[in-house]
């Protein structure tokens, strides 16, 4: 059930990434601002395309583990993954114009990711009885 319960949290993660990834191509100023950070770009948007295509990725990554069944490697990957959010709430915390209200979507990205990413490692697959 626990273990369930994970993969489907880790697959709505996932789709949350490839919708983050997506607007941060197609729309980079409605993602910067949904992000937490003020960037005066004047027309160039590479951290943006940057940004978006890690998010797309990591997104891909996690729901092709999922559809595929690959719960250790997905568990795997969502607690090195950590490092992403971890990264991304210090770089929010760290400029003037932000607090805890932006970082918290980080926060709680780290504790998901730990937390799911332990549970999928730790728990034993169940064999099936025919």
């Amino acid at each position: 059930m626990t273990k369930n319960i994970s993969i489907a949290i880790a697959f709505l993660t996932g789709l949350g990434l490839i919708f983050l990834g997506t607007r941060f191509l197609i729309a980079p100023e409605t993602a910067e601002v949904g992000y937490g950070i003020h960037f005066n770009e004047q027309g160039d948007y590479s951290f943006h395309y940057a940004k978006g295509i890690r998010d797309l990725m990591s997104g891909l990554l996690i729901c092709i583990f999922v559809l595929s069944k690959q719960t250790k490697a997905l568990g795997t990957t969502l607690l090195v993954g950590t490092i992403v959010p971890i990264v991304d709430m210090l770089i929010i915390l760290s400029k003037p114009y932000n607090g805890i209200s932006q970082a918290i979507v980080h926060i709680s990205a780290i504790i998901a990711c730990s937390v799911f990413g332990i549970i999928l490692l730790i728990v034993k697959p169940t064999k099936k009885v025919l």
